[in-house]
C-alpha cells in the first residue's frame, strides 16, 4: 500500500513538472521582449554563447566537467555521472540590463527577464544517462528608425525584428569505463524571424516572416583520471556537426486594420551552421575545481554575408574557479555552499562594417543547498561589454543576473513488503 502511495506522489510529480514546463514554453517565456540589440538583426540573430546551469559562474566553463549536482549542457557525455537511480529537473531565468552608447549622442538602457534554460535528466543503468531540454539558440529582438525620401519626401521608417531559433534536445550519454564517457546530443532547431517596416507611420505595413527547422547533432567525450592521492584530471571534448537552415518565407502587406491585403511565397534563404569545436580541461580535489574552455565555430568558409555585415569564425575563451565548503555527516562529507568566479571572451561571429564584434565579461556564482539536499539554489552574476565605438557601431554594457534551481530526487526504487 505505501509503495503504491509512493508511486503515485511521483506520478502527480512528474505531471506538474511536465506542466510547468508547458505553461513556460507556451507563454513564450523563453523569447525577449525588452532587449533591442542592434546586432540581433544581422544574420540568425544573437547566438547563445552562455550556460545557464551552474557553470555560469566559472565563465560557462566545464566541458571537461563531471558533475552529480547538475545537468550539464556544454558536453553530451557528462549525462553519464547522473547518480544512479536518480532523477533530476533543472530550471534557469536571466534577468538582463543593457545600456547602449554609441560615439555621438546615444545612451539608452533596456531590461529583460525570461527562461534560458528548462532540463530534466535521470540515470537508465549503471552506464547510461539520459537527459532532455529547451533553451534558446539565438534571439532576435530590435528596432530601427530612419529616414526614407519618396517623391523626394522624407518619411520616418520604422523596421522591428523578433523572434529567433530555440533548441529542444535529446541526449544519451554512457560511461565505457572507469575513465572514459561519450554522449550524443540530437538538438532539434526551430524558430521563427519576423521582420515588420511601417513606412510614414502606421498606414501600411510590410513583413517577412521566416520559419526554419532541422535536426543537428552533437557528439562529445569525457576523460576523468586521478593524479596522486587528492586530484582528478577531466578531459572532454566535443564536435557539432554542419546543419543547414532552410527558412521558408513569406511577404506579407497589410493595412492599417492588420488586414492583409497581399500575400506572396518567397524563394527558401539558406543559412549554415558550420562545424563546431570545443575542447576544455579541469582539475579538482573535490574542493577547489579549476575550469578552462575553448570553442571554435567556422563561419567564414562558407562565405555568408550581408549588405554591411559578414559571417567570420568566431572563438571563445573562458576559465573559472571554484571552491566548495565541504559538510560532514559521520563518515559521510556531501557538498555545501559552493563559491564561483570566472572570465569570458568571446569573438562573434560577426564582423559589421570591417569591425568582429567583441564579448568580454566577468562572471561570479554562488550555489546553496536546501536542508534535506535534494534541491540547490544557485546565483550567478555577469558584466561586461560588447562591440565598440569604432566605424560608427554602437558598445554594449551589460549585467546577466541568473538564478538556477535544480532538483534532484531518487526514483526507480522497488520496494518489497512482508
Amino acid at each position: 500500500m505505501q509503495a503504491r502511495t509512493d508511486y503515485m506522489k511521483r506520478i502527480k510529480y512528474t505531471t506538474g513538472l511536465c506542466g510547468l514546463m508547458m505553461l513556460l514554453m507556451g507563454s513564450k517565456a523563453l523569447a525577449q521582449h525588452g532587449i533591442n540589440s542592434l546586432y540581433s538583426a544581422y544574420a540568425i540573430g544573437d547566438l547563445e554563447e552562455r550556460d545557464y546551469s551552474r557553470n555560469f559562474g566559472v565563465g560557462s566553463s566545464g566541458v571537461a566537467r563531471r558533475s552529480d549536482y547538475f545537468l550539464n549542457e556544454l558536453n553530451p557525455a557528462s549525462y553519464s555521472a547522473i547518480p544512479r537511480q536518480h532523477f533530476m529537473f533543472d530550471v534557469s531565468l536571466r534577468g538582463q540590463i543593457v545600456g547602449y552608447k554609441n560615439s555621438s549622442s546615444l545612451n539608452q538602457t533596456a531590461g529583460d527577464l525570461s527562461v534560458r534554460r528548462l532540463a530534466i535528466g535521470f540515470k537508465a543503468n549503471n552506464r547510461w544517462g539520459i537527459s532532455a531540454g529547451f533553451s534558446p539558440y539565438s534571439s532576435v529582438n530590435y528596432k530601427l528608425i530612419s529616414t526614407t525620401y519618396i517623391d523626394n519626401t522624407a518619411q520616418t521608417t520604422t523596421t522591428t525584428g523578433d523572434g529567433g531559433l530555440n533548441k529542444g534536445y535529446i541526449t544519451n550519454s554512457v560511461r565505457l569505463n572507469k575513465n572514459f564517457s561519450v554522449g550524443v546530443a540530437t538538438n532539434f532547431l526551430f524558430g521563427p524571424i519576423n521582420t515588420v517596416e511601417n513606412v510614414g507611420g502606421d498606414t501600411v505595413s510590410t513583413k517577412l516572416q521566416r520559419y526554419a527547422f532541422n535536426v543537428n547533432l552533437n557528439t562529445g567525450i569525457q576523460y576523468a583520471g586521478k593524479i596522486g592521492t587528492k586530484w582528478v584530471i577531466g578531459l572532454g571534448a566535443t564536435y557539432r556537426f554542419k546543419t543547414n537552415m532552410n527558412f521558408d518565407k513569406k511577404l506579407i502587406i497589410q493595412n492599417s486594420s492588420e488586414t492583409t491585403v497581399y500575400s506572396y511565397d518567397l524563394a527558401k534563404e539558406k543559412y549554415t551552421l558550420p562545424e563546431m569545436y570545443t575542447g576544455g580541461i579541469s582539475l579538482t580535489n573535490g574542493t577547489v575545481t579549476w575550469l578552462a574552455d575553448w570553442k571554435h565555430q567556422k563561419w567564414s568558409q562558407y562565405g555568408q554575408k550581408g549588405t554591411h555585415y559578414q559571417l567570420v569564425d568566431a572563438d571563445r575563451y573562458s576559465t573559472g574557479l571554484e571552491y566548495s565548503f565541504r559538510r560532514t555527516y559521520g563518515d559521510l562529507r556531501v557538498e555545501g555552499i559552493v563559491v564561483q568566479a570566472g572570465f569570458a571572451y568571446n569573438n562573434s561571429y560577426l564582423q559589421v562594417y570591417g569591425e568582429q564584434l567583441k564579448d568580454v565579461s566577468g562572471t561570479a556564482g554562488i550555489s546553496i543547498p536546501s536542508k534535506s539536499g535534494s534541491i540547490r539554489y544557485y546565483i550567478g552574476l555577469e558584466a561586461g561589454q560588447r562591440g565598440s565605438y569604432n566605424s560608427g557601431l554602437i558598445k554594449e554594457t551589460y549585467l546577466n543576473a541568473v538564478f538556477h534551481f535544480s532538483l534532484r530526487d531518487i526514483w526507480f526504487i522497488r520496494r518489497t513488503y512482508d
